[in-house]
């Protein structure tokens, strides 16, 4: 009589559980990095579409804006003196751009690299 094989050895599920729960670590760890940033863009846009119609715009009302709106959104990995604020041809331009390091395990990091800029007409 003839045996056939069935099913997955317990090598075969160490070999296919390792490489998920790895993913699925570092999806853990880096998801409350994506949710500060979508903090850091809903504030910027905020502030845009609340700025938009002030016609004494300078670089110090801009701050201030953003500071009661990270402030409000509980926006921690960055300050409103990180944000770069330019005169561009379209309005004022703002900058958000930070890196973030997430560490995984042992020595082993995530480097996390953030840039939006957002126009205020």
């Amino acid at each position: 009589m003839t045996r056939r094989q069935r099913g997955v050895t317990t090598i075969g599920w160490i070999f296919l559980l390792i490489p998920v729960a790895l993913v699925l670590y570092a999806g853990i760890r880096v998801g409350p990095e994506y949710m500060d940033y979508y903090k850091v863009v809903q504030a910027l846009k905020e502030t845009a579409t609340k700025l938009k119609s002030d016609d004494t715009l300078s670089p110090q009302n801009i701050r201030a804006a953003l500071e009661r709106r990270f402030d409000t959104g509980y926006v921690n990995h960055i300050s409103p003196d990180e944000i770069e604020i330019t005169k561009g041809d379209t309005g004022w331009e703002m900058t958000a751009e930070y890196d973030s390091t997430i560490p995984l395990f042992g020595n082993l990091f995530l480097q996390m690299q953030f840039n939006k800029t957002v126009v205020i007409n």
